[in-house]
């Protein structure tokens, strides 16, 4: 079965990835959760990703778009591929 990616933006600073893996897992199962961190600081960046399959995805991305969760309302869609960017120069 095609998985889908989802983006997941505005999460609060303290979330985890195992609160994050509950709350999508209400609406199918959760291959993977990874929530991002700053490279020098280590502190969390307010986002992350989940793969779903894709049905699954789809009715997780229609449930949670603008629900609360922990105070803020969650960003959820299909991510995309990332865009190269230009490298800054010193």
């Amino acid at each position: 079965m095609p998985m889908k990616s989802l983006f997941v933006g505005n999460l609060p600073f303290k979330a985890t990835e195992s609160e994050l893996e509950e709350v999508f897992a209400a609406h199918g199962k959760v291959h993977s959760v990874k929530l991002l961190t700053d490279r020098e600081t280590g502190r969390p960046r307010g986002f992350g990703f989940v793969q779903m399959d894709d049905a699954e995805a789809e009715a997780a991305i229609r449930a949670l778009d603008g629900q609360d969760f922990g105070g803020r309302p969650l960003r959820v869609n299909e991510a995309r591929e990332r865009e190269e960017r230009p490298r800054r120069s010193e």
